[in-house]
Parts: C-alpha cells; structure tokens; sequence
C-alpha cells in the first residue's frame, strides 16, 4: 500500500474532521472513502458516457430509435408496477 500526503486548507480539514467524528470514524478512513467514492463516480460516469456514444453511433448507422414519449409511458408503468410493452425501435431516418 502506498502513502500519499494532501495539502488541505485548515478549513477543510477541520469539516473532514468534523464529519469524521460524527460519522465515528477517523479522518484518514474517512478521506479514503471520499476519494473512494470520487474514483467510483468518476467511472461511472466515463462508463455511461461511453454506452450513451455506443447507443448513438448504433443509432446512426441503423437508423432506428425510440420514441421518447414511448419510453417515458413505459417506464412510468413500470416504476408503477404496472405490466406494460416494451416499445419498438423504429426508422427515424426519411
């Protein structure tokens, strides 16, 4: 395991410290998950960004998507527990 120092304002690292205590744990555990939680969102967010460019570049090359207000009403059934549809990708291209 490595070691790395922060240079933290005074500020900041009295509120790490003050979260730390409230959470009951000490401020080193408690940056480590903040950096671990940072890290885990950032991939997330690079892993959506590069499905949605998928999603697009087969979108164009098909010519096919969904209608948003289709997808809105299934989604809403679902989330509602209700049965519904999937609904079908269609030509969008003339």
């Amino acid at each position: 395991m490595s070691t790395t120092s922060l240079k933290l304002s005074d500020e900041l690292k009295q509120r790490a410290t003050a979260a730390a205590e409230k959470k009951g744990v000490s401020p080193h555990a408690f940056m480590v998950h903040a950096i671990e939680q940072a890290a885990t969102a950032a991939e997330q967010r690079a892993s959506f960004v590069s499905e949605a460019q998928a999603a697009r570049e087969h979108m164009l090359t098909t010519g096919k998507g969904y209608d948003a207000s289709e997808v809105h009403s299934y989604l809403k059934a679902r989330i509602s527990g209700k049965k519904s549809v999937k609904p079908k990708a269609r030509s969008w291209q003339s």
